[in-house]
């Protein structure tokens, strides 16, 4: 078996390096945008008076990477050719992934609005696998052009991880579906055109058939957007959202009826290898920096990084980097051959052991570094504020330890 990441892949790495250099950076330097990635980071990107929303002047610099990268071919890599893509793997995903996270804090790759030069797209596919035809009219080339938006409701203010267990309704009144309920943390709802929709259409509570996803258009009367969650890491896009008396036609059921859960699951599938591969870089980014830190830090007349206090807590951060590269990369292999359902529990593994990870290496960082390292002219503040989030979001770790555990016991399957 070899392990080594092929050379096509390990020369595309060179290609998007080449890229951000060429296109990226000079875009990130001019008009004073560094104030986006500095110490005023949190404060240049959050309009503090409107809710704490993300600034127009930060959202449409991420447009222009955006559209700089689909330019050049890498915005889409991941997608089919058919729509523009260049048909990546989840093994090729997860390398590119953790190399662009471990360049450090920057536009390429930015860690709170998960904008990156390749992109993610699980909407999309989720929409080519299971959108009718007008749905993907509608949708695809729109969204990937950032003329349509599409956010995501699931979780609600009683219901975080028990997805089977919904407040919300939608029950069929002649040709209309009308959805009843609140949705919490509905992320991206600020600027959203649609917003997918979980709801039980049928069933008992419990149940995980009987839930169905619509696709509300946002300006569909009985849609209010409520409390904006000032979050750990601001700027925030994670709104309550009300639906009273809201109607909707059989053409938003986006999947099959009653089959909503299985695009969740596919939701957030592709969303945790490739975060957990995220978590990695990030993890690696803060383990370099604080090294090089103890290597020209001389305490005592004396390079700090002689202390074994020093070297052996990063040494163990590494040694744990290691061994996770080595599950995400054999877990995506994996996915890209059996499928993301087949290897669910190895998935689980590999995002909660990353999320764990970044946040330990961020703390790590910021004790080897000291003073200078709990300043936010280090990126290690804004790192662990991003992903600590991610044990919690898309799965916590007691979920994700659940499926783990299940799938050894024999209490759940692996789907």
């Amino acid at each position: 078996m070899d392990f080594d990441v092929p050379a096509e892949l390990r020369a595309y790495l060179g290609v998007l390096d080449g890229f951000i250099e060429a296109e990226i950076v000079p875009l990130q330097a001019r008009d004073d945008n560094e104030r986006f990635f500095d110490h005023r980071r949190e404060h240049a990107r959050t309009d503090w008076d409107n809710d704490g929303w993300p600034r127009p002047e930060w959202e449409a610099l991420l447009a222009e990477m955006r559209r700089r990268a689909d330019r050049a071919g890498h915005y889409r890599f991941a997608l089919p050719s058919e729509i523009g893509g260049s048909d990546g793997t989840n093994l090729q995903m997860a390398v590119i992934r953790e190399h662009l996270a471990a360049k450090g804090l920057g536009l390429h790759n930015d860690l709170q609005n998960e904008s990156s030069i390749v992109g993610n797209h699980p909407f999309i596919k989720m929409m080519l696998a299971k959108g009718t035809d007008a749905q993907k009219a509608e949708f695809i080339e729109p969204c990937l052009q950032g003329e349509r938006g599409v956010a995501f409701g699931l979780t609600e203010p009683e219901h975080g991880s028990d997805a089977t267990h919904l407040d919300t309704t939608a029950v069929k009144d002649g040709d209309e579906w009308v959805i009843n309920g609140v949705k919490r943390f509905n992320t991206g709802m600020h600027h959203a055109t649609h917003d997918m929709v979980y709801a039980r259409t049928s069933g008992d509570d419990g149940d995980a058939d009987g839930i169905t996803c619509f696709l509300v258009p946002t300006s569909t009367p009985g849609v209010e957007l409520g409390t904006f969650w000032w979050t750990f890491n601001m700027p925030t896009d994670h709104p309550d959202v009300h639906f009273t008396d809201v109607r909707v036609g059989d053409d938003t059921i986006f999947g099959e009826l009653g089959r909503g859960l299985e695009l969740a699951n596919m939701f957030v599938h592709e969303n945790r290898i490739r975060q957990a591969a995220s978590s990695l870089g990030a993890a690696q980014h803060c383990i370099d920096v604080a090294v090089e830190y103890a290597k020209e830090r001389k305490p005592f007349g004396k390079p700090l990084w002689l202390n074994q206090a020093i070297q052996f807590p990063l040494a163990e951060l590494q040694t744990e980097a290691a061994m996770l590269r080595a599950l995400i990369r054999q877990t995506a292999w994996h996915m890209d051959r059996y499928g993301h359902m087949e290897v669910s529990d190895q998935v689980s593994m590999c995002n909660y052991r990353a999320n764990r990870l970044v946040c330990n290496a961020a703390d790590q960082a910021i004790q080897t570094c000291g003073g200078i390292g709990y300043t936010r002219h280090m990126p290690f503040e804004h790192i662990y504020r991003h992903h600590r989030r991610y044990r919690i979001t898309e799965g916590a770790e007691e979920i994700q330890l659940r499926r783990v555990a299940g799938v050894m016991f024999g209490k759940q399957a692996k789907r």
